[in-house]
């Protein structure tokens, strides 16, 4: 039986219909716009020129751009937008080559000296039970433990929980609401005074730990800068950052730990790194394990808690814990400091 001829195919080279291009013209405005938000987005992430809101706090989300960038690639490669596509690829290696290596393990650091195990946990206005924080520091047998957002009735609820038997000595810097921190210890602690106090911002209580066996002196600061959630918060949350002490290879061992308001895709905090720290997460591959938020607000996790340490400092594989009732993970880690 015999059948009618179909269309012919259109030769090659034939000048796309009308009706198509109309059809395409959305669909490329489209990816010509997401390509040049991510773009923008990559350079100012490599280039270190976030400023102000809502610059600063989308900066956070780094990680996540890498996974937009490689979906709209795909995407734009099957609609063959070529140009869109090369221009997403790029900013898709570009991004990953400054997020993947804090998912890589790199080799710990080798020294021989006392250990000190230390944990942090922003405790979320005072509200995560006592309780929970006291079967933490007994089950990891805590020696140095660094609290922000420390209330005076946390502070009250911790003593009755037992935290003053396990960690006898502290630096109570606790006020309301999210304004206060605490550094608590095995050893004897000296008070050395407040960064974040001295500009107005939130509590960032420094203290010296005697820590038996080590000469050189080791200085812990419970880290806290303002959030960076509004445009009122920006300057509070750069000047926390630069008010904390940078690293030196000499002199007492500088620990930062806490809530830093900021991930190592802030630039403010990568001058911080850089002036001697390591980032004890990103340096054993577990860097892109988001802290926050947990059990709160609906967003993406991540990487606000950190563990700074100078470069003398040795330590083990860290381990981010989830603390019921508060809307950080916790973050602990086992230092080994210099013997000098």
């Amino acid at each position: 039986m015999d059948t009618a001829p179909g269309p012919s195919p259109a030769p090659a080279g034939a000048p796309v219909p009308e009706s198509r291009r109309r059809r395409s013209r959305p669909m490329t405005a489209s990816a010509v716009l997401v390509a040049v938000g991510l773009v923008v987005f990559a350079g100012v992430r490599l280039l270190g020129l976030e400023r102000g809101f809502p610059l600063v706090p989308l900066l956070a989300y780094t990680p996540y751009a890498v996974l937009v960038a490689l979906s709209a690639a795909v995407l734009t490669a099957l609609l063959r937008r070529w140009t869109v596509t090369v221009a997403l690829v790029l900013v898709t290696v570009a991004l990953t080559s400054v997020v993947l290596p804090r998912a890589l393990t790199s080799d710990p650091v080798a020294v021989e000296g006392p250990r000190v195990r230390l944990l942090t946990l922003n405790t979320h206005f005072g509200h995560t039970p006592p309780e929970n924080v006291v079967e933490l520091v007994r089950d990891l047998r805590v020696d140095v433990l660094a609290l922000q957002e420390v209330t005076p009735e946390l502070v009250e609820g911790l003593s009755e929980a037992g935290l003053d038997e396990l960690l006898p000595h502290v630096v109570d810097h606790s006020a309301p609401a999210a304004a206060g921190g605490s550094v608590h210890a095995v050893h004897p602690l000296t008070a050395l005074g407040d960064p974040g106090r001295d500009i107005g911002s939130l509590a960032m209580p420094r203290a010296a730990v005697e820590v038996p066996g080590h000469t050189a002196g080791l200085e812990v600061t419970s880290v806290h800068p303002m959030s960076p959630r509004r445009p009122s918060s920006m300057d509070a949350w750069s000047d926390g950052l630069r008010a904390l002490p940078r690293a030196s290879k000499t002199g007492p061992v500088q620990v930062l730990a806490g809530d830093f308001n900021a991930t190592l895709d802030h630039a403010e905090l990568r001058a911080l790194v850089d002036s001697g720290y390591v980032d004890v997460a990103a340096h054993r591959g577990v860097g892109l394990r988001g802290t926050w938020p947990v059990d709160g607000p609906p967003l993406p996790k991540v990487v606000l808690d950190h563990v700074l340490v100078d470069s003398r400092v040795g330590f083990g594989e860290p381990l981010v814990v989830t603390v019921e009732g508060s809307t950080h993970r916790a973050l602990f880690v086992e230092l080994t400091l210099p013997e000098e």
